[in-house]
């Protein structure tokens, strides 16, 4: 039985002026899962948020949260509901009248119902968590732009919200800043377990960190999924659109994007099918040991990731394939291979990072420390590619960590 959607929009109808940017709107969010909304600049992902939150009211169409619609509670209600969200602006919406402190204070400030201590406490806290304990008495315009998008993140994590909804928040980052925020989200979800609402254009790096992916096209919702499934959509719409924002190279390690690396697997397994040829796979899976619960960790951890990606590269021949499974994940396909050979490859790793550290790379590494596990699963007939990659994923198990 399908569990019931904590916020549903139901034929959400909103004009702007002489546009009609929601245009009967179907959408169902559930609890906590990351959805990510995607679509093309004006489609009206923006203006949908902004109706989750509150912010607008449709002109036709209900919104309901927890199965009741926000327009039949009273005041008292929605002032509650109210607090159950958090939102993240595309351009931090920061005040540059207050400090760093006073902004992230401000949402605890504003429900007058804690002690300045209990408030200065809890902002302290978060400053720590974000890495932002030296900037809480600087001002907006002293602040980098991925700077102030951790304070952005820190202003909407302090009330410890339920949904958290996020306006393109990787928007003018650099790849490492970029995946960072999304390892940060993906982290805190997690942790907290609050349900996110992603507005992005981060395709397919959105697909990292989302359950679920709504795609709206001239004010309709034109594909509800996973994000397995709208890669896989016969949409042509749907297909053209993806397709025409991915590349075949990721954009932080450099490697394979991961549907060119999908791709890659299925010749494979057509391959084992009609000609008996085997194959194997690897997956490896970077890991923190310490100060994931920190920016500057996730920062450290993909300036790392990257390096990784680049040892690993270096080890492959020019007929494997080596591509970004996950947002913490390479996966290397190795034509021709069976197991005890692609043991063998990852011995060879493991040798090449005890050779060449990566944390000598780094400027500061501040005891950030990390794990290599590895997966091997060998192809054989019969065995289908789902759970092929299921298997290795089930034999993940540590071969390398860092020292000290």
């Amino acid at each position: 039985m399908e569990a019931a959607p904590l916020i549903e929009l139901c034929n959400v109808v909103k004009t702007l002026g002489p546009t009609r940017v929601l245009d009967g709107v179907d959408l169902k969010i559930y609890r906590g899962e990351i959805t990510a909304v995607i679509g093309k600049s004006g489609s009206g992902k923006s203006v949908l948020l902004k109706h989750i939150i509150g912010l607008f009211e449709p002109d036709e169409g209900d919104i309901l949260i927890e199965g009741r619609s926000r327009a039949e509670r009273s005041a008292a209600e929605k002032r509650e509901l109210k607090r159950k969200f958090s939102y993240v602006f595309q351009d931090t919406a920061l005040f540059d009248f207050l400090t760093v402190f006073e902004n992230i204070a401000l949402p605890l400030s504003e429900r007058r119902d804690r002690s300045p201590e209990e408030i200065g406490r809890r902002v302290r806290e978060k400053l720590h968590q974000l890495d932002l304990d030296d900037v809480g008495e600087k001002y907006p315009s002293q602040l980098s732009g991925g700077m102030k998008k951790r304070v952005a993140l820190a202003r909407a994590l302090v009330t410890d919200p339920e949904i958290v909804l996020f306006d393109e928040p990787t928007t003018g980052l650099d790849p490492i800043r970029k995946n960072a925020v999304h390892s940060m989200i993906l982290e805190y979800q997690q942790r907290y377990g609050f349900t996110g609402v992603v507005v992005s254009h981060e395709i397919p790096d959105i697909f990292f960190i989302a359950q679920r992916v709504a795609m709206i096209d001239e004010g309709k919702i034109r594909f509800e999924g996973t994000p397995e499934e709208i890669q896989r959509a016969a949409d042509p719409e749907v297909r053209a659109f993806i397709e025409g924002l991915e590349s075949p190279r990721d954009d932080l390690t450099g490697i394979d994007s991961h549907p060119i690396g999908q791709k890659r697997l299925l010749q494979e397994m057509i391959r084992l099918q009609r000609h008996e040829i085997p194959f194997s796979i690897v997956l490896l899976a970077m890991e923190s040991r310490a100060g994931t619960e920190r920016i500057g960790g996730h920062e450290a951890g993909q300036q790392v990731f990257k390096l990784f990606a680049n040892h690993v590269t270096q080890n492959t021949y020019i007929t494997d394939t080596c591509f970004r499974f996950d947002i913490n994940k390479i996966m290397v396909v190795l034509p021709d291979t069976n197991r005890e050979q692609a043991e063998r490859f990852c011995r060879k790793i493991s040798r090449t990072l005890e050779g060449h550290p990566l944390l000598d790379a780094l400027e500061e590494n501040a005891g950030f420390r990390y794990a290599v596990r590895a997966g091997i699963a060998q192809a054989r007939p019969g065995l289908d590619l789902g759970d092929l990659v299921a298997e290795a994923q089930q034999e993940l198990a540590v071969f390398y960590e860092s020292r000290p």
